[in-house]
């Protein structure tokens, strides 16, 4: 960038920032309807701002000295200091723009206006039962700490204050087996609950096994972090970590998340389940092989008896070796393949599979009875991303294509579709970045692509989608409008779907643009003829009409005429 487009670019006008609620509420302060009198000087240098949790006593008084309201034991209050987040909390006026100029530490008086509290209109703070709203008053504030706070819930009901950061970018969630040292403490000070000696507490999220708030604030929480999560009673259910709830209007849990191990169930419904017994390197998912690679796996096959029968071992039957496959390509069963894709190098995982996903659809090894669940412990060693096809000329991109072709074929046959339309598909797309050079590469490169196209259309009609098969069709059609075989493909889809009309159009047009085609053209209309005459057939139609009250039902039955 130049000088004066950098010069141009700063002096741009920028977007104004929309004006929130308690802008506007601001708006409303006159002179001399807030005034503020320090009475202990706080420490450092920061003040609050918005999105800052800030903790606080306070006491109302009149003018003359009576106690109103207040949060301390010694004026009649339960000792629980006030939580607001700044910019999401509900506040009145005074303390919304009063407490943002206080330092930790600081007690202040603020002389409030009836409209600086809670007579201001539209106020969104309930007014307290028998308070003198009306009256000038003073609210004396002990600003006790103030930091960022992670909003976990909406209604504020559970916060979240950093002390430590931990590590990485994984949380736990449901299923994961957590280990973690926990305390809590009342919202007054008092202790109860210590679990900081010996083992970690140990629970599996999603189970109960702790209260929901402190869940929900643990699920925000990476490893090795430490933290302070603020619950409130909405949020405290029982479990076992803490039997008793009764009483407490809210609880501020201390936890640092030791360790957790991942466990996904891969289906949503508990019968695919895959629990990491070691960690693996690199972070989770970037560092999976989430793309079609190259993948070498060591694995030991056990069924789900008593005995946890060992049907097979890499190290073992395989002669030490590993095992070397590509996924996207139906080489191990489906459920095997889910698994891998969510493996970091290095990570050995434990894998219950149902016979649906496991041999019942696949090369079932001999000792493995039908309808059997399996475990398969799984290490990834290592894996290859697929080859890029950036800086390759355009024979080897072709020649490349035509390899990812050849398997989707070998996937058809096998009656695998969808991992056969996902080969096409790949080929579609990075053909999307290839510009050929020279009218010969265009017509090879068109070609293909169409061929492409129609292998899509193939798997679509065979998946009983006839109409997304049609749209592959039109992909051809629309670049090449005489294109026989995309006329025949795409007629098959408009017959299956029921458009006779339609289908009979791209038959006839098939003859008109190629006579060589005239035989499949001619077979392709005589089986739709044969399939009109079936319908028309078998065609039902339901009339119902009245006759002295009483419902009378006929069914008639049409057939063609000769």
């Amino acid at each position: 960038m130049t000088v004066e487009e950098d010069a141009e670019q700063n002096y741009l006008p920028k977007k104004k920032k929309s004006e929130s609620d308690d802008d506007k509420r601001r708006k409303k302060i006159v002179p001399g309807s807030l005034m503020k009198a320090l009475m202990r000087p706080g420490g450092g240098e920061s003040t609050p701002s918005d999105g800052d949790q800030v903790i606080y006593h306070c006491t109302v008084r009149t003018l003359d000295g009576v106690v109103v309201q207040s949060t301390r034991s010694e004026n009649g209050g339960k000792g629980i200091p006030i939580r607001n987040v700044l910019g999401k909390s509900k506040m009145i006026l005074g303390l919304l723009e009063g407490i943002p100029t206080m330092l930790k530490g600081e007690v202040a008086m603020f002389k409030m206006k009836p409209e600086m509290h809670y007579a201001e209109e539209h106020c969104p703070v309930p007014v307290p039962s028998r308070f003198p709203k009306e009256d000038e008053l003073h609210f004396e504030i002990e600003l006790i700490d103030f930091s960022k706070a992670k909003v976990v819930c909406n209604d504020l009901g559970v916060l979240k204050k950093v002390i430590d950061e931990g590590q990485g970018w994984e949380s736990p969630r449901e299923l994961y087996e957590v280990k973690a040292w926990i305390s809590a403490k009342t919202g007054n000070g008092k202790l109860i609950l210590s679990h900081t000696e010996g083992e970690p507490y140990f629970f599996t999220f999603g189970k109960s096994d702790v209260p929901k708030g402190l869940e929900m604030g643990i699920g925000t929480m990476a490893r090795k972090e430490k933290a302070i999560i603020y619950v409130t009673n909405q949020y405290l259910t029982p479990s076992p970590l803490l039997p008793v709830i009764e009483g407490y209007e809210e609880v501020h849990f201390e936890v640092e998340l030791v360790h957790f191990i991942q466990v996904r169930d891969m289906l949503g419904d508990g019968r695919l389940i895959k629990r990491r017994l070691q960690d693996g390197k690199g972070e989770f998912p970037m560092d999976c092989p989430l793309h079609e690679s190259l993948l070498q796996v060591h694995y030991k096959g056990m069924l789900l008896n008593k005995e946890k029968t060992v049907f097979y071992d890499t190290r073992v039957d395989n002669h030490g070796e590993s095992l070397e496959f590509s996924s996207g390509e139906g080489t191990v069963p489906e459920g095997f393949e889910m698994c891998v894709r969510l493996m970091l190098p290095g990570e050995i995982a434990l894998v219950t599979c149902p016979p649906d996903y496991a041999y019942d659809k696949f090369s079932r090894p001999p000792n493995v009875p039908v309808g059997a669940d399996v475990q398969w412990e799984i290490e990834l060693l290592g894996f290859e991303m697929p080859k890029d096809w950036t800086g390759l000329n355009f024979q080897s991109i072709m020649d490349e294509a035509e390899k990812i072709r050849v398997t989707g074929n070998r996937l058809f046959k096998e009656g695998k579709l969808e991992l056969a339309k996902a080969k096409y598909e790949k080929v579609l797309r990075e053909f999307n970045h290839v510009n050929p050079q020279t009218d010969e590469e265009g017509k090879v490169f068109l070609d293909t692509r169409n061929l492409l196209h129609l292998n899509v259309a193939a798997c679509f009609l065979k998946m009983g989608e006839c109409r997304k098969s049609v749209e592959a069709c039109n992909k051809v059609l629309d670049a090449t409008p005489v294109h026989v075989k995309a006329l025949y493909r795409r007629g098959m889809a408009y017959m299956e779907a029921g458009d006779f009309e339609e289908a009979r159009s791209d038959f006839q047009m098939m003859i008109k643009v190629d006579k060589s085609s005239e035989p499949d053209a001619t077979s392709a209309l005589a089986k739709l003829k044969k399939r009109e005459q079936v319908n028309q057939h078998y065609f039902l139609c339901h009339s119902t009409h009245s006759r002295n009250g009483n419902i009378i039902t006929y069914l008639y039955q049409f057939t063609s005429r000769k």
